[in-house]
């Protein structure tokens, strides 16, 4: 009898399934812009989709696109959330900075630019924005251009205004709202509580220049092929983030999510957020992809107002793809 409770028991340790240790997430650090743009990493951090796809995501702000730009170059950071414009500029030559980031790609879209020319209560026509001064990022990256070229088609160019840098989206509309600049473009959802305090929006980029790709998920190429699934594993739940806000039956946990994260915003601006950020047309762009067609028009804006002036690639050279393919076939 002993020897057959030992050979069960021998037995029934071959069944045994030795496990291990569950993967600890990759750790990725993000830098971004703050404004209500960023709901979809809100989103995936919330309700898990990073984890799920094996990330752990570290949000950092960003004051301007230089300090984003250099530090993502020299690899403090391992994503940003930036304009394309400042990954080409830093890619050409062509940035505030005179550091290089030769390898800089967009992996994934996020908008087609929410950019809209907004004044001081007292301009309220381009004619009025003659002799004042409006204020950019950076002159040489960003969205200066499109400021450039939204006054140029009203009939302006420097000298008759003047230009300013104040730094990134959130320091620009602190400036106006105090009313060190006369104007600047900001972008979705800042104009709701500019207008909320009388202050006009003069444009929108999308009505003036027609398909414009504005955010991306920008890495650099030597990062991204040493760490393929922790890349696809963000762009997933970021397409799934922006999937799950479009959804009409997750209005009410989408809004109180960004009431959390955006406490002052009054319940009005927060209405006209979710209707702008969310927009058929113009909002989100669904699942992350971007618009090739978009990247086209911020090139033709570099080529004419960038300096110094040089030959620029294909939308596809500043574009790669497989990352973004990968992350879709899940």
């Amino acid at each position: 009898m002993k020897s057959l409770l030992r050979l069960l028991v021998a037995f029934a340790s071959m069944l045994i399934i030795p496990t291990t240790p569950a993967q600890s997430p990759a750790r990725l650090e993000v830098i971004v812009f703050p404004g209500g743009f960023n709901w979809p990493i809100w989103v995936a951090q919330e309700k898990g989709f990073f984890r799920e796809n094996g990330v752990e995501v570290n949000i950092t702000l960003t004051p301007g696109s230089v300090f984003q730009l250099v530090n993502l170059i020299d690899g403090k950071f391992d994503i940003a959330i930036t304009a394309i414009d400042n990954l080409i500029a830093y890619r050409e030559g062509q940035g505030e900075d005179p550091k290089l980031g030769p390898d800089l790609i967009a992996v994934m879209g996020c908008d087609q630019g929410f950019l809209k020319l907004v004044t001081v209560p007292e301009v309220k026509s381009f004619a009025d924005l003659r002799g004042k001064t409006v204020s950019v990022d950076a002159r040489t990256t960003g969205y200066a251009f499109v400021l450039f070229e939204i006054l140029d088609r009203n009939g302006l160019r420097e000298p008759d205004y003047k230009v300013e840098r104040a730094g990134g989206v959130l320091q620009r509309f602190q400036a106006l709202m105090d009313k060190k600049h006369d104007g600047t473009l900001l972008l979705s959802p800042f104009e709701v509580q500019a207008e909320a305090r009388g202050f006009n929006t003069l444009a929108s980029a999308s009505q003036v220049l027609g398909p414009y790709q504005g955010l991306v998920a920008g890495v650099r190429r030597s990062w991204a092929e040493k760490n393929r699934e922790a890349l696809v594993g963000f762009i997933r739940a970021y397409a799934r983030a922006v999937d799950w806000l479009y959804d009409p039956g997750n209005k009410a946990e989408a809004v109180a999510l960004f009431r959390k994260n955006l406490p002052n915003m009054p319940a009005e601006g927060v209405e006209a957020s979710y209707r702008l950020l969310l927009d058929s047309q113009t909002g989100f762009q669904r699942r992350g992809a971007i618009s090739l067609d978009g990247v086209g028009r911020v090139l033709s804006l570099r080529s004419k107002w960038a300096e110094p002036k040089k030959e620029l690639g294909p939308p596809s050279r500043y574009y790669e793809s497989m990352f973004y393919d990968a992350a879709m076939r899940r």
